[in-house]
């Protein structure tokens, strides 16, 4: 009886994790992002593109990075807008590796920002010399 008991107490233990994981696995939003100049504001003609991916767990931390090509980045930064439109920089990002431009340890978004991301209304965007308010831009869709 003793060993039915504990035996049921770890299956509801076990159940009772995996459940949590699941949970919170299943809140965080990622996105994948591709950067282009024509989603600029205004356009820019340019080779240069992006990839990456962006993730937006349920506490509005925020993780992950972009990797660009054909560009000399000088910054990169999540801001906060709709799609046409241009906006404040909500997070820096910071350059990583070579064309590696990663979210910092620690980044959160506020309650009005993930708001914001979850109306699609964020974009990742990545300057240069030679377009200095931003050559490539990609926005981050849940």
């Amino acid at each position: 009886m003793n060993l039915i008991l504990r035996n049921t107490r770890s299956a509801f233990a076990i159940a009772a994790l995996a459940g949590a994981m699941f949970a919170g696995s299943a809140a965080a939003a990622e996105t994948v992002v591709v950067l282009s100049g024509d989603q600029e504001v205004p356009a820019v003609e340019t080779s240069a593109t992006g990839s990456g991916s962006i993730t937006v767990n349920a506490d509005k931390s925020v993780s992950g990075s972009v990797t660009t090509y054909g560009i000399a980045g000088t910054m990169a930064h999540i801001h906060e807008a709709a799609p046409g439109e241009n906006g404040s920089v909500v997070i820096p990002l910071k350059q990583t590796a070579q064309n590696v431009w990663s979210v910092p340890a620690g980044a959160k978004l506020t309650d009005a920002q993930y708001k914001s991301f979850e109306a699609g209304d964020l974009y990742v965007n990545v300057h240069s010399q030679a377009h200095p308010g931003g050559e490539i831009r990609g926005q981050l869709k849940p």
